[in-house]
């Protein structure tokens, strides 16, 4: 069903935009630091549940497209090969004009009773994450091998996994791994950087290799 040389560079793509500290990562982080381990752990499993209502929904909307139009199918490709560019870009930028200690993690003094409902909502509330999955997913959806919403489902699941697990790692060693990813601008400029060139190589080649 998946091509070995695109599987591959999904994987890599898919493993560094994991690790690399976000959004969500630093959702689920301050969670923890607030609430402790279990609340941690909660809070990640609702952004994972979350992740996978913005997979299923994008899979059924592009099947959907597919249906009506392979034209549009590859128009919706090269879309979202350019909007990957454009936020390796914006990566970058953002990265350069950071300093200091992270002010991106939120005030939890008055959190939510459940972090699990929490988690969910704060991740299927997310346009960003929609956005993401119908710009990353399809450039690794094969049209000739068919199946194109089980291909979507699978990888979309595939990356949901690997950010949960990057915040479940986070989670376990929230002390001095959490301090660095607050206070150490230098570690999450260099994150953020090296992950906007990744990203902006993935969308060039995608856009320009040949699309089967």
């Amino acid at each position: 069903m998946f091509d070995s040389t695109r599987s591959v560079l999904f994987l890599t793509a898919a493993l560094l935009l994991a690790i690399a500290p976000g959004p969500g990562m630093l959702y689920v982080l301050a969670r923890s630091l607030a609430g402790g381990k279990r609340e941690g752990v909660l809070s990640a499993v609702g952004t994972f549940l979350g992740g996978m209502v913005h997979v299923f929904a994008a899979a059924l909307g592009i099947s959907i497209i597919l249906a009506k139009s392979a034209s549009a199918f590859a128009a919706v490709k090269y879309l979202g090969a350019g909007y990957l560019c454009f936020l390796g870009v914006r990566m970058i930028l953002e990265a350069r004009k950071e300093s200091g200690t992270l002010q991106e993690i939120p005030n939890l003094g008055r959190a939510a009773r459940n972090p699990l409902w929490q988690g969910v909502a704060t991740e299927v509330l997310n346009p960003k994450t929609a956005l993401f999955f119908l710009s990353f997913i399809p450039q690794f959806v094969i049209r000739g091998h068919g199946h194109v919403f089980l291909q979507f489902v699978v990888l979309g699941m595939i990356s949901v996994v690997m950010n949960t697990t990057a915040d479940l790692i986070v989670i376990a060693l929230a002390g001095p791994l959490g301090e660095k990813i607050r206070s150490s601008a230098t570690f999450r400029r260099r994150q953020r950087t090296a992950t906007g060139a990744i990203m902006i190589g993935l969308g060039t080649y995608l856009a320009t290799s040949e699309g089967k």
